[in-house]
């Protein structure tokens, strides 16, 4: 088997789908011959003699890594970078494509994907069970993207976070707001916490009230119930708009006594819900700030622009994209050890063993094979689309 990494070519994108530690310990289990286009790591700090060091090859050309490999390894695959039509006319029938593509979201590109005859695995679909922890790419992420809003509100925040007994006076620590408890929520909980400042955090699910007090964070109580909370990988739900109304009045209160808020309440494959109006913002202190890590599926705040900063009443609401991509050599590094794992799994005596039907990892990953789209959820937002 020829595993490829060809470089990602998304428009900022800087992590690479193979390390060159993950990349020879595949080699030397001998499970695989690896070829990795020229530069491709380079932008994660993994230059090309790391992974020459390892017996793999660099390819120049990166036409000859689609050529030659059985099995491609990305970040972005077709459809989580929809603008890279050149790589579709490279892709040939039975060849396996594994990454990241925006399954519920990207369908019209996953079609032409699809009728390349490619088998798609979409990593971001990976089941929440126990067997496939080592491969779960979006808590991850998730992990990456809230320690680096943190960091990111430390930085551009004009006061310090935590409390300090200087000869000049008393500092009162910054008051940070963290609303969602998952992974990249805790992640910010526990660094905001770290840096010193009062943490509270919000979620509509009581389930996790114990992981944010156990983080030294105080869980916010807004007394507003939500209906079947969360699913069954642990995901928060969709909820209908008498709820998300009722729960902005509530939290407005706690909002207005914060200098920092980051959202991270996203809903795979819809809209992200508003938590944060206008008028609530406008409630906050000058200089505060939001970070909105929902930007992507829209933002949690109503005045979120996806990639931008933006001023509102003297409180900067930032709506970060791609945040892993910021911290590409760590970034790189798990999703590396996700992938691999994944890769591990589908192994069967030195073969592919692709059985959808018996095996609940392979069947929830499965986008495309033999020229169609065959996940019943990718079919169901197509037809909704």
């Amino acid at each position: 088997m020829i595993i490829g990494v060809p470089a990602e070519t998304y428009p900022g994108e800087c992590r690479v789908a193979l390390t060159p530690e993950a990349a020879g310990a595949l080699s030397r289990n001998g499970q695989a011959d690896i070829l990795v286009q020229a530069g491709a790591g380079v932008a994660a700090g993994f230059p090309d003699a790391a992974y020459a060091e390892r017996e793999v090859e660099i390819v120049q050309d990166r036409a000859g890594v689609f050529e030659r490999a059985d099995v491609l390894l990305q970040i972005r695959t077709h459809g989580a970078n929809r603008d890279n039509d050149a790589d579709l006319a490279l892709l040939r029938p039975g060849q396996i494509v594994i990454g990241l593509c925006d399954a519920l979201d990207g369908t019209e590109a996953l079609e032409c994907l699809a009728q390349s005859g490619a088998t798609l695995f979409a990593m971001e679909l990976m089941p929440r069970i126990t067997r496939a922890q080592s491969m779960d790419v979006l808590s991850s992420m998730a992990t990456i993207a809230g320690y680096k809003a943190v960091l990111l509100a430390a930085t551009h925040l004009p006061r310090m976070f935590p409390l300090l007994m200087t000869a000049a006076g008393t500092l009162t620590p910054a008051r940070v707001l963290v609303i969602g408890a998952g992974v990249a929520g805790l992640q910010a909980i526990a660094t905001a916490k770290r840096l010193g400042a009062v943490v509270l955090s919000y979620d509509i699910r009581p389930t996790v009230k114990e992981q944010v007090e156990s983080l030294g964070a105080q869980f916010v109580d807004l007394g507003v119930e939500a209906a079947d909370a969360e699913d069954a990988g642990g995901y928060a739900t969709a909820q209908k708009e008498d709820f998300y109304r009722r729960q902005q009045a509530a939290l407005a209160e706690v909002v207005a006594e914060c200098h920092v808020i980051v959202t991270t309440a996203a809903i795979p494959g819809k809209k992200a819900p508003i938590l944060l109006t206008e008028q609530m913002v406008k409630g906050m202190a000058p200089g505060s700030m939001v970070i909105d890590l929902a930007a992507e599926r829209g933002g949690n705040c109503e005045c979120t622009t996806p990639g931008e900063t933006v001023s509102v009443a003297g409180v900067s609401v930032m709506g970060l994209l791609d945040v892993p991509s910021s911290v590409p050599f760590h970034a790189s590094q798990m999703y590396s050890h996700n992938i691999s794992a994944f890769l591990k799994h589908l192994v069967r005596d030195g073969e592919l063993t692709l059985d959808a039907g018996e095996d609940e990892i392979v069947r929830e990953t499965l986008v495309a094979r033999d020229g169609r789209i065959v996940h019943p959820k990718v079919l169901e937002a197509r037809a909704l689309g």
